[in-house]
């Protein structure tokens, strides 16, 4: 079964769609949506069966920890414990492409947190349509990029071909007129007090300038 295909103006989204969309993500739908770093697979946070259904999509393991998006720091202090450090640096840097590894509060649900460091990542997305779906649902959405196993030449595949891609595999689509994607996100460990930069991404020239330890 295709999924039902919405199209939703960059700048001003409808209200009356987006409603529709968040109706069936509380049922359990599995969306294609845009954001700032691409294309990204998603559900509601706390539903355990959307959550398995991505899971087998992207071929992820149960080990692995999903990142979510929140929309403002307060959102993020919510499902994830920040140090003072941490606080300061995530406020200089969101929105924007950046995902923050960080220790996962009680909130968090446990399908969604890595068992054996109970972390989580985060972003804030600098995306009007993405932004506004999280208002709307009033809680994180699950962010997953959208592609097909850990082939980094599906990001040069076109917004149509990416579509075409998963539409017999989610059940909601946001496509738009228009799409502002900077690539991947940089990734950044703030679980101890010695950040990490994980992978280099987007916005990382923003970051170099703090003192941040990289991995690679």
């Amino acid at each position: 079964m295709r999924a039902e295909v919405f199209e939703i103006h960059w700048i001003t989204p409808e209200i009356r769609k987006l409603n529709k969309i968040v109706n069936k993500l509380k049922q359990g739908a599995v969306i294609l949506y845009p954001t700032d770093t691409g294309f990204t697979l998603g559900c509601q946070l706390a539903n355990k069966n959307a959550i398995e259904k991505l899971r087998k999509i992207r071929n992820i393991s149960a080990k692995k920890s999903l990142t979510f998006l929140c929309k403002n720091l307060s959102n993020i202090s919510a499902y994830a414990k920040i140090s003072n450090n941490a606080y300061k640096t995530i406020k200089s840097l969101i929105p924007g492409p950046y995902t923050f590894i960080l220790p996962a509060t009680k909130i968090v649900p446990q399908l969604a947190i890595n068992p054996n460091r109970k972390t989580v990542g985060i972003r804030v997305p600098d995306n009007i349509i993405a932004h506004a779906l999280l208002e709307l649902i009033e809680e994180p959405l699950i962010s997953i990029s959208a592609k097909i196993g850990e082939d980094d030449s599906f990001f040069f595949l076109t917004p149509d071909e990416i579509i075409d891609s998963f539409s017999n595999l989610v059940d909601i689509i946001i496509k738009t007129e228009h799409y502002n994607f900077v690539g991947e996100s940089t990734v950044i460990d703030m679980v101890n007090d010695e950040f990490k930069i994980i992978r280099k991404g987007a916005g990382y020239e923003n970051v170099d300038y703090i003192d941040i330890e990289t991995t690679e």
